[in-house]
Parts: C-alpha cells; sequence; structure tokens
C-alpha cells in the first residue's frame, strides 16, 4: 500500500455523519378497528432464537469469565428485542443473578427463566450458535421496520463479533452482488428510494472515501508485519464498499459523491500504535453510519448495509476497539430504573 501522495488528512466529521432514518415509536395498541403491530412476530421470532443461544450457554460447565460476559451481553440483546412488545403480548422474563448481571456492570451471571427451544447447542457449541442466531436475525431483515431492522442487524453483528472471539473464522460478505441491484428495472419504480435513503447512501459512501483514504495512512505507519498485511486487505475491503455504493447510487440515476479535497485526522498518527488505533476508529465510527443505513434505505438493500455493518464490527475487534454489544447504536435496552416523566 502506496502512502498518501496528497497532504490531506481524513475528516472525523465524514464518519459521524448519520442519516435520517424513520424512527419506529412502537406497536400499535390492541382494540376494535387496529392493525396488529407486523414487527410484533419478528421481535417474537428473535427472542426465541436468543432464548436458544441462552440456553446453549447454560449447557457450559463451568462457564468462564469471557462467556459469561457473553451471555449477559445476549440478556441485553433479549430486553431490546422486548421492548416493542405490546402490553397485551406475553413476554417470558429474565432475571439475573450476581451483582450487575445483564447490564456489563459486574460479573454476575444472567438466568433466562423463559424456556426456550435449544438450538442443539452440541452442534458446534455457542461459537456455531452465534452464527445461526445471526442469520436468523438478518432473515427478518425485510419484514422489519427500520427501527427494528436497526437493532436486528446490530445484534446480529455482535453476535458474529461473539463467535470471532470464541475462536470461529467469519469470512468477509461479497460486497459486489450484496450492494448492487440483483436486476436491472425493467419499468420506472412507481416510487423510488426517499431523500433519506439517498441521504444515507451518499453518507455511507462519503465515510468509505475517507475509509479508504484513511487505511493508506495506517498501512504507511506500519512495518511490514500481519498487521500491515491486515492493513492492506481492510483498505482494499473498503475499496470494493465504496465501489459498490457508487454503482448502487448511479444505478438509481443518482451522482456519486466524489471524494472530498481535504480531510483532517481525529488525532496525530506517527506510531504503528497510533496507526492501529486510528484502523479500529475508522471501523467504529463506520458501524454507526452502517446501522443508521439499514434503516433509512428500501428493503432490498437492507442486507447489503447489515453485512457491512457486520465487517466493520469485526474488523474493529481485530484492530482491538473495546466491543459494543449493540455496534453502531446506543443501547437501547430498557433501563428498570427509568420511570416516565409528565407532561
Amino acid at each position: 500500500m502506496q502512502p498518501p501522495s496528497r497532504r490531506t488528512f481524513l475528516a472525523l466529521g465524514l464518519l459521524t455523519l448519520t442519516a435520517c432514518t424513520a424512527d419506529h415509536t412502537g406497536p400499535t395498541a390492541g382494540g376494535p378497528g387496529l392493525r396488529p403491530d407486523p414487527d410484533v412476530p419478528v421481535r417474537l421470532r428473535a427472542i426465541a432464537a436468543v432464548d436458544a443461544l441462552l440456553a446453549g450457554y447454560d449447557t457450559l460447565t463451568p462457564p468462564d469469565a469471557r462467556t459469561a460476559e457473553l451471555r449477559a451481553e445476549h440478556v441485553r440483546h433479549r430486553a431490546a428485542l422486548a421492548e416493542g412488545l405490546p402490553p397485551s403480548t406475553p413476554s417470558p422474563s429474565v432475571t439475573t443473578t450476581g451483582p450487575g448481571a445483564g447490564t456489563g456492570a459486574g460479573t454476575g451471571t444472567p438466568t433466562a427463566t423463559s424456556t426456550p427451544t435449544p438450538a442443539g447447542p452440541a452442534a458446534g457449541g455457542p461459537a456455531a450458535l452465534e452464527l445461526r442466531t445471526a442469520e436468523t436475525l438478518l432473515a427478518d431483515l425485510d419484514t422489519a421496520s427500520p427501527s427494528l431492522a436497526r437493532l436486528l442487524a446490530s445484534v446480529a453483528a455482535a453476535d458474529t463479533r461473539h463467535a470471532a472471539l470464541l475462536g470461529t473464522p467469519v469470512p468477509p460478505a461479497p460486497v459486489q452482488p450484496a450492494a448492487t441491484p440483483s436486476a436491472p428495472p425493467t419499468a420506472t419504480p412507481a416510487r423510488g428510494p426517499s431523500p433519506e435513503a439517498l441521504t444515507a447512501l451518499q453518507n455511507a459512501l462519503g465515510a468509505e472515501h475517507a475509509a479508504v483514504y484513511g487505511y493508506g495512512v495506517v498501512g504507511a505507519r506500519l512495518p511490514e508485519d500481519p498487521q500491515r498485511a491486515d492493513a492492506r486487505t481492510a483498505h482494499a475491503a473498503h475499496q470494493a464498499q465504496r465501489d459498490g455504493w457508487q454503482r448502487l447510487l448511479t444505478s438509481l440515476d443518482v451522482a456519486p459523491a466524489p471524494a472530498a479535497g481535504g480531510y483532517q485526522l481525529p488525532f496525530p498518527v506517527g506510531s504503528p500504535a497510533d496507526a492501529t488505533r486510528l484502523a479500529a476508529h475508522l471501523e467504529t465510527r463506520l458501524t454507526t453510519v452502517y446501522a443508521d443505513l439499514v434503516a433509512a434505505v428500501p428493503v432490498p438493500h437492507r442486507r447489503a448495509a447489515a453485512l457491512a455493518l457486520r465487517d466493520c464490527t469485526l474488523r474493529a475487534h481485530r484492530w482491538g476497539a473495546p466491543g459494543q454489544p449493540f455496534p453502531g447504536i446506543a443501547d437501547p435496552a430498557p433501563s428498570p430504573t427509568a420511570t416516565p416523566t409528565a407532561g
């Protein structure tokens, strides 16, 4: 990878652009003449998948500190997925044992009180269950509301990071077929992507322009070792993702935004340690861009955005970024101490 020839710097701002997304404010209350919330069956399927994963972790004897921490994250996932259920829908409860269990604040092991159907924890162990759960969540992207789709994609990304932590390699998604339309349109669609969706796509493209440049800086500061090879691989992946969004925008008759003329680094990068920190920063910021993109783009392109979120989450993990229970989004799990405000 050649050092960058331009005297430009990576713009932190480009990586903090977020899309305007349609927010799903919650389920429709039951009552005469009101339609049931279509998110309810999606949430229930996701909760069942997480319950099966929790049951798989319960078979580990004895659990170690790492698997206890991962299991605690899944309790938080489950709480976030159950948050949107209407009051009339029975929601299996989850209890915890030990200080801070299920909140990340302590080391206690959370325990699910529901009785899920095990997914065969012996077939590959927790890592295989993590990957199966991630795919189950992604399978429902097309039928979920925008905000629930974002949550499903975030939890699936966390699951794949868990699988990597448990020693199972996760290959990157094939960018080219995922990021372009499956077939040319045969007629003018009645309704094209919303302005919010196009803005989110341009934000993702701009963030990838910045990441491509950023990895030029990263590679120039690393010695010839496996880390520099990882930087080359990530650089190529971001180039491919950038090109994918450019093709998609062009297919929508929208001019792709060009790379910016100048970039600013978020911090000085003068050593291999700085370069590693920059790579982790780039990937972490991109998870926010892609989580928002999942919620903003039309249904046919949600999976491409979700897989980009997953891959950025995995690369952030490899570069040493702290693990996030909900990559790309703020923790949506309900707080047990929260109280409603008047007015």
